[in-house]
């Protein structure tokens, strides 16, 4: 993978860009300057980030893998230690669907019934390969979504989910917060049992 260099970085228009971002030479960013990326963050090939008037927030150690989307009018945030998995499409604005309105982004304004929504996905949150996250979600702290899961309404802090649509399955360990504060403190990672 080929990352564009510090210079191409700033180049972009960032709202903000932290140290020792990489991003991919094929990926897209639209809107740069309603994108903030923070320390440690990773954007791989074939992503687009497409930011509306609200934004994309990128924590700092995030990583969004190949071929995954943040799209919409609404303010997407990935918090600090997010994972991204491949082929993941976070959505923060939707189409009407009903039939009671045209669809589509070449149609003017008025013709369509475009909602928007924040989306929300928490600090050290998971989300598996192939998943589809939809406007007004916030997938709480350490959450983990299953491949392929539709998340269509808000997950807990450290629940596992998956399912057409998501579904908690069980609780996912918390080891990760002391193994998070051992690196933030330049420590080594602690002994796993």
């Amino acid at each position: 993978m080929s990352f564009l260099s510090v210079e191409e970085v700033a180049a972009l228009g960032l709202a903000q860009v932290g140290r020792d971002v990489r991003i991919s030479r094929l990926a897209s960013l639209h809107n740069a300057a309603n994108i903030r990326i923070g320390d440690h963050s990773r954007i791989d090939d074939f992503c687009v980030l497409s930011a509306g008037v609200g934004g994309i927030e990128i924590g700092r150690n995030v990583h969004v893998a190949v071929y995954s989307c943040l799209i919409g009018k609404g303010p997407i945030t990935l918090d600090d230690f997010a994972n991204i998995s491949s082929r993941v499409a976070i959505y923060s604005s939707n189409d009407d669907y009903s039939g009671a309105w045209m669809t589509g982004p070449t149609l003017p304004p008025e013709f369509t019934n475009i909602s928007a929504g924040p989306v929300r996905i928490g600090r050290h949150a998971i989300i598996g390969s192939g998943c589809v996250v939809l406007p007004r979600v916030t997938v709480g702290e350490g959450a983990a979504l299953g491949a392929l899961s539709l998340v269509n309404r808000d997950c807990d802090s450290f629940g596992v989910y998956v399912g057409v649509p998501a579904r908690k399955v069980k609780e996912r360990r918390r080891d990760l917060l002391a193994v998070e504060q051992a690196y933030l403190q330049g420590l080594p990672a602690p002994a796993r049992g």
